[in-house]
């Protein structure tokens, strides 16, 4: 028995075995080019660093909760657009597996909730100042 994707190395004939199909070539091409420009992007942010200047220090107990609320909102917000990538990537590459395609709708359901939390992030913030009278 043969497992679908994998290359059959024991083959002495080379059209036997399989090679990967074009989404599979497009999606690791697409994470390549990722991975490159983002090792661009860091080399050239640690290369330009300017002397680390505070400008994060709060005033009031009421800034700290912006703060917390604007970081937490962000937070929240990246993590779901990385489920939401994960989830459409699993999906593509599913192949009508139905374990990977429920996998996939599990991914993008985490990011259905994750964006939720991010935009009641201030709505908690908001009954947190409440509660402490800030």
């Amino acid at each position: 028995m043969r497992m679908i994707g994998i290359p059959n190395v024991l083959s002495a004939n080379p059209s036997t075995q399989t090679r990967p199909g074009p989404v599979r070539r497009a999606f690791a091409w697409a994470i390549a080019l990722a991975v490159a420009m983002a090792a661009l992007v860091v080399t050239a942010g640690a290369a330009a660093a300017d002397p680390v200047v505070v400008l994060a220090i709060a005033e009031s107990f009421d800034q700290v909760l912006d703060n917390i609320r604007n970081w937490l909102v962000g937070i929240l917000a990246g993590l779901a657009t990385v489920c939401v990538t994960v989830g459409g990537a699993r999906y593509v590459l599913a192949s009508g597996d139905p374990g990977e395609v429920e996998k996939s709708k599990t991914a993008l359901r985490a990011a259905c909730i994750g964006y939720g939390l991010a935009m009641l992030a201030p709505v908690i913030v908001a009954v947190l100042k409440s509660i402490v009278g800030a």
